[in-house]
């Protein structure tokens, strides 16, 4: 009887069906806020944090984890799989010649031109950039140069400075060190709530120098695919979680606000 009762057991393992593991899906990530502050440290920041962890929590078939990458390598990781996907990026910022599956994530942003307010300065300030010292971040595609990110370009033809930080390219702004530079708007509004002083004294174009229509681009034959990623994004937006993330943010779902894109500047 022990023998038959032992062999039930085991008959009975087999017909139970395993449960189903969860599917990590690797998110890369470089500095570029406010989507990522800093995705090497312990704890990052940013809106791709805070969505990968409400997608986490709203279903156990995949678990999306953040893998740091840096704004020149990540082309190269992801061809090399070192991550799945990549959120809030534009098809046109250097991914045209990788195979990729896309998503329209139908979230929309903008980099807009600051300068000093200065008495008799205004929007017509931003009609010229060829004359002007600008501060750049090292790495980002601007539509006033074509989307070429090239270091040595910018410097030639733009005579700008180039760094990894909007703040350090406001406080030159503010310094007098630059005559203009080049934000992301959400990121503006950011810094605007948090430092109202330095704001008062910014001058802010009407005029965007692009307009981002966010995408999530994703491996081929990756863990996950833009169908799948789209209906878990659609829960997220029922539940009204989503749409909270985005607007905390200063992001807009759908169609931007009324926002000029650039004309081709004189340089």
């Amino acid at each position: 009887m022990r023998v038959s009762f032992r062999l039930l057991l085991i008959a009975l393992a087999f017909c139970v069906p395993a449960v189903a593991a969860e599917q990590s899906v690797r998110v890369g990530a470089y500095h570029f806020p406010p989507y990522v502050f800093k995705p090497e440290s312990e704890a990052p920041e940013g809106l791709v944090p805070e969505l990968l962890e409400a997608l986490n929590a709203a279903q156990s078939a995949y678990r999306f984890e953040l893998v740091p990458t840096s704004v020149t390598r990540r082309y190269r990781d992801l061809t090399h799989a070192r991550y799945d996907m990549i959120l809030f990026e534009s098809p046109d910022w250097g991914w045209q010649d990788i195979p990729l599956d896309k998503l329209n994530l139908q979230v929309v942003d903008a980099e807009v031109y600051v300068a000093r307010k200065e008495e008799g300065r205004d929007q017509h300030f931003f009609d010229r950039l060829g004359d002007k010292r600008m501060a750049l971040y090292n790495g980002y595609h601007y539509g006033f140069a074509g989307y070429n990110a090239d270091q040595d370009y910018l410097t030639r033809n733009f005579n700008a400075v180039l760094t990894y930080s909007h703040d350090s390219n406001l406080l030159m702004l503010l310094h007098g060190r630059v005559d203009i530079s080049v934000v992301t708007r959400s990121y503006l509004r950011l810094y605007q709530d948090e430092h109202p002083q330095e704001s008062s004294q910014l001058l802010v174009s009407e005029r965007a120098d692009q307009v981002y229509y966010h995408h999530a681009l994703l491996r081929p034959n990756g863990p996950i695919d833009a169908v799948r990623l789209q209906a878990l994004l659609a829960q997220l937006q029922s539940s009204g979680k989503l749409g909270d993330l985005i607007r905390r943010y200063h992001l807009q779902v759908g169609r931007p606000e009324r926002l000029e894109h650039a004309n081709p500047m004189p340089r």
